[in-house]
């Protein structure tokens, strides 16, 4: 190890960032904690994070500095502003991740690669870009979290892995091929039946002649509605006119169009229309809301639709002021 440090140090204090880093990531590789003290290791990894900042590999960089800082306690106060230096100048261009995980001895996947520490939390550092994090454990449920990670945010993610439901067979019991078997006859095999093509024209057409039906007799009753107050209008304007004067049936035939009698003319004639309106809509809208009611009672089962008895509900409505037939009906 103190052979790759003495070539790392040459090849820093040279320029040789290239042969600097192969060197200190050498030593960092062969620094086992049985065989180096933490602060060896903490120098180690912050002087190999340098390196990588020079060459640009700024997440490993960012990766590597953060390490060393964790055991800043250990390191002279001169390499801990060296790396703090160099970790500003690394984390702007990487996105940080901070992942907690539940159980805390879950295997923690990044990209498809293991993490290779455990913990509860996770600090890591990622290139800008869509990753796919995920975590698993015996007896869990994996857990899967894909996100867009960007160069300088920082990034929260929670995995709580839930327990996987309980089987009845004993967890790794044998078992054997004809048992296997027997059971496969046994069960039912359900297929998934594509949907009819016949399966929503009823129910549109349903939809549809409800809608048509709500439409005409509304406008039906407006009409009617402004028929009756058309009549009273004229009825008004014509005892108007014969009050005081002898007056018989014709006597507004002759009249002009300006007249009084021209105006009570057009009054009749509006009344008139609406009133013809409005009856054939109230007709037309009888005839639309028969035809859907007698939808509901139309067995559309040999087109693969459930049975008409099943979807429809017919029942007496009868209130203080009317009476009727309530049909429910699902479609």
């Amino acid at each position: 190890m103190k052979d790759h440090v003495r070539r790392g140090r040459r090849a820093r204090n040279a320029g040789q960032w290239t042969e600097a880093y192969a060197a200190y990531k050498a030593a960092f590789e062969a620094a086992a904690p049985a065989s180096s003290t933490e602060r060896e290791r903490a120098e180690l990894a912050g002087e190999l994070g340098l390196c990588e900042l020079a060459l640009r590999k700024y997440r490993d960089a960012a990766e590597h500095l953060a390490f060393s800082l964790e055991q800043r306690t250990a390191l002279p106060l001169a390499l801990q502003l060296r790396f703090e230096k160099g970790e500003r100048e690394a984390t702007p261009h990487v996105a940080r991740l901070i992942l907690s995980v539940d159980p805390p001895d879950a295997e923690v996947l990044l990209d498809g690669k293991q993490v290779g520490r455990v913990a509860r939390t996770y600090l890591l550092f990622l290139e800008p870009g869509q990753h796919m994090v995920r975590a698993r454990a015996p007896g869990r449920e994996d857990g899967f979290h894909e996100f867009g990670a960007v160069a300088g945010a920082e990034h929260n993610i929670r995995m709580p892995l839930p327990r996987r439901a309980v089987s009845l067979a004993p967890e790794g019991a044998p078992t054997s091929p004809k048992a296997t078997q027997e059971t496969r006859r046994s069960s039912p095999v359900v297929r998934a039946q594509a949907p009819s093509p016949w399966a929503s024209w009823p129910g549109t057409l349903r939809i549809a002649g409800i809608t048509a039906t709500t439409a005409t007799l509304s406008t039906g009753a407006v009409l009617m509605i402004r028929a009756s107050t058309l009549d009273g209008d004229a009825s008004e304007q014509r005892d108007g006119l014969t009050r005081g004067r002898t007056s018989s049936s014709s006597m507004c035939w002759q009249a002009s169009q300006r007249s009084s009698c021209g105006a009570l003319r057009r009054l009749l004639d509006e009344r008139n229309l609406s009133d013809g309106l409005g009856t054939a809509l109230l007709l037309t809208g009888g005839v639309l809301g028969a035809a859907t009611a007698a939808s509901f009672l139309t067995d559309f089962s040999f087109l693969g639709l459930s049975p008409a008895q099943e979807r429809i509900h017919v029942s007496p409505v009868a209130t203080g002021r009317e009476t009727g037939v309530r049909i429910e009906g699902r479609w």
